[in-house]
């Protein structure tokens, strides 16, 4: 199945795929990533992270996939809140994990923490190999959500669990006439002031716009292999947390 969000890239550029699109602008705004995303979120990020790892604290996984790390944001908190004996963070963007190498060993974490280039389409990872997987703000960027889904389904191992956060539209009035405002024009206009890259702040709103979000994400992850599958809503709607069972 294709979705909205599939079809929503970063560039122009029309004979070069999303995956591709993708990483060619994480790379290009990885030095100031972390700045425009405390910035844009006014730091509740980190509170909307800990929610999140929170809800796998009861699993005690000791083998965390953090699929479209970045710069290692969640991988770092959830070694704080988990403590497990290794997380493996994976992305396409080799400048992103540069940074998130930075942060691990800055932590003292380099040998808990570790990063690969991978694309989570096609895992070179074994089956049945992690007991949890979390993916923050990042599953909206697959370039096949169905693929990278029933991919992360693979390497879970019986019993393990799923944790994703996304960007989510509010629905209800006046919050969704307000948060329109906030993704059409302070994220743009902020991510032009402190990015080289004025084309990646515009493509944020749009892939939260188009992303399948609630039930029909739910569904979605059931559709992917999942037993079971679940979602809640943060900071009235603007983040939501799904959790799925393997």
């Amino acid at each position: 199945m294709t979705y909205e969000a599939e079809k929503v890239v970063p560039y122009a550029e029309k004979d070069e795929k999303k995956g591709v699109q993708v990483e060619r602008m994480f790379d290009s705004i990885a030095e100031n990533y972390d700045t425009l995303n405390r910035t844009m979120s006014m730091g509740i990020d980190r509170s909307w992270r800990k929610k999140g790892i929170t809800m796998l604290k009861d699993l005690k996984p000791q083998s965390i996939l953090d699929i479209a790390t970045g710069t290692g944001d969640l991988a770092i908190q959830a070694y704080e809140i988990l403590k497990p004996q290794s997380i493996l963070g994976v992305d396409i963007s080799e400048g992103m994990m540069e940074i998130g190498r930075h942060k691990a060993a800055k932590a003292g974490l380099s040998e808990v923490i570790s990063f690969e280039k991978q694309d989570c389409m096609a895992l070179d990872l074994p089956d049945n190999s992690f007991d949890a997987a979390m993916v923050a703000f990042g599953v909206r960027n697959f370039e096949d959500l169905d693929k990278g889904l029933k991919e992360i389904h693979r390497v879970l191992k019986p019993g393990g669990r799923l944790m994703i956060l996304e960007l989510t539209s509010p629905r209800n009035f006046p919050l969704k006439q307000g948060y329109w405002f906030y993704t059409k024009f302070f994220i743009p206009t902020i991510g032009r002031w402190i990015s080289k890259d004025k084309t990646a702040y515009s493509y944020l709103p749009k892939s939260i716009e188009a992303f399948i979000q609630g039930k029909e994400m739910v569904s979605t992850l059931l559709k992917s292999g999942f037993e079971k599958a679940e979602y809640k809503a943060y900071t009235l709607g603007a983040c939501t947390m799904y959790l799925a069972y393997k």
